[in-house]
Protein backbone atom coordinates (compact mmCIF):
# COMPACT_ATOMS: atom_id res chain seq x y z
CA UNK A 1 0.00 0.00 0.00
CA UNK A 2 3.03 2.59 0.57
CA UNK A 3 3.99 1.86 -2.77
CA UNK A 4 1.12 3.21 -3.92
CA UNK A 5 0.40 6.60 -6.15
CA UNK A 6 -2.59 8.66 -4.29
CA UNK A 7 -4.36 11.33 -6.93
CA UNK A 8 -6.98 11.70 -4.49
CA UNK A 9 -7.12 12.46 -0.93
CA UNK A 10 -10.15 10.48 -0.87
CA UNK A 11 -8.08 7.43 -1.81
CA UNK A 12 -5.21 8.34 0.03
CA UNK A 13 -7.23 8.94 3.35
CA UNK A 14 -7.44 5.27 4.57
CA UNK A 15 -3.84 4.91 4.01
CA UNK A 16 -2.83 7.63 6.19
CA UNK A 17 -5.48 6.06 8.56
CA UNK A 18 -3.46 2.52 8.35
CA UNK A 19 -0.37 4.59 8.94
CA UNK A 20 -1.90 6.13 12.45
CA UNK A 21 -3.55 2.69 14.20
CA UNK A 22 -1.88 3.06 16.98
CA UNK A 23 -3.41 5.21 20.03
CA UNK A 24 -0.35 6.54 20.96
CA UNK A 25 0.44 8.19 17.50
CA UNK A 26 -3.20 9.68 17.20
CA UNK A 27 -2.64 10.97 20.92
CA UNK A 28 0.83 12.45 19.86
CA UNK A 29 -1.10 13.93 16.71
CA UNK A 30 -3.88 14.80 18.58
CA UNK A 31 -1.27 16.95 21.18
CA UNK A 32 0.50 18.22 18.10
CA UNK A 33 -2.32 19.58 16.57
CA UNK A 34 -3.94 21.13 19.22
CA UNK A 35 -0.61 22.99 19.98
CA UNK A 36 -0.39 24.04 16.60
CA UNK A 37 -4.14 25.71 17.12
CA UNK A 38 -3.43 27.64 20.18
CA UNK A 39 0.06 29.12 18.92
CA UNK A 40 -1.65 29.45 15.86
CA UNK A 41 -4.39 31.81 17.51
CA UNK A 42 -1.81 33.61 19.45
CA UNK A 43 0.27 34.41 16.67
CA UNK A 44 -2.72 36.08 15.20
CA UNK A 45 -3.44 37.70 18.61
CA UNK A 46 -0.18 39.22 18.83
CA UNK A 47 0.69 39.15 15.17
CA UNK A 48 4.15 37.01 15.55
CA UNK A 49 5.18 35.00 12.96
CA UNK A 50 7.98 33.37 15.62
CA UNK A 51 4.70 32.36 16.91
CA UNK A 52 3.34 30.86 14.53
CA UNK A 53 6.56 28.75 13.48
CA UNK A 54 6.85 27.43 17.09
CA UNK A 55 3.29 26.07 16.64
CA UNK A 56 4.43 24.15 13.30
CA UNK A 57 7.77 22.72 15.14
CA UNK A 58 5.06 21.36 17.79
CA UNK A 59 2.91 19.89 15.69
CA UNK A 60 5.48 18.20 13.37
CA UNK A 61 7.42 17.04 16.32
CA UNK A 62 4.93 15.33 18.52
CA UNK A 63 3.75 13.70 15.03
CA UNK A 64 7.18 12.37 14.28
CA UNK A 65 7.69 11.00 17.93
CA UNK A 66 4.27 9.27 17.48
CA UNK A 67 5.72 7.50 13.74
CA UNK A 68 9.46 7.10 14.79
CA UNK A 69 8.92 5.48 18.09
CA UNK A 70 5.18 4.67 18.49
CA UNK A 71 4.33 3.64 14.93
CA UNK A 72 7.83 2.84 13.56
CA UNK A 73 6.53 4.05 10.07
CA UNK A 74 7.66 6.87 8.26
CA UNK A 75 5.26 10.13 7.92
CA UNK A 76 3.52 10.12 4.76
CA UNK A 77 4.33 13.75 5.28
CA UNK A 78 7.67 13.03 3.18
CA UNK A 79 5.81 12.07 0.50
CA UNK A 80 2.29 13.52 0.82
CA UNK A 81 2.39 16.53 2.06
CA UNK A 82 -0.45 18.43 1.16
CA UNK A 83 -2.76 15.07 1.88
CA UNK A 84 -0.63 14.46 5.00
CA UNK A 85 -1.57 17.85 6.58
CA UNK A 86 -5.41 17.41 5.16
CA UNK A 87 -5.71 14.05 6.80
CA UNK A 88 -3.83 15.02 10.11
CA UNK A 89 -6.68 17.96 10.47
CA UNK A 90 -9.68 15.70 8.85
CA UNK A 91 -8.50 13.01 12.30
CA UNK A 92 -7.82 15.73 14.44
CA UNK A 93 -11.83 16.64 14.00
CA UNK A 94 -12.79 13.32 13.75
CA UNK A 95 -11.21 12.81 16.94
CA UNK A 96 -12.85 15.74 18.38
CA UNK A 97 -16.08 15.19 17.10
CA UNK A 98 -16.34 11.40 18.70
CA UNK A 99 -16.34 9.93 14.59
CA UNK A 100 -13.01 8.65 15.64
CA UNK A 101 -11.36 6.88 18.78
CA UNK A 102 -8.01 7.11 19.89
CA UNK A 103 -7.82 3.79 18.70
CA UNK A 104 -6.50 2.03 15.30
CA UNK A 105 -9.07 0.61 12.48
Amino acid sequence: MADKEYKTFEEFYPYYLNEHRQVGTRVTHFIGTSLFFILAITALIQINGFILLAGVVCAYFFAWIGHFFIEKNKPATFKYPWMSLKGDFKLYFEILIGKEKFKGN
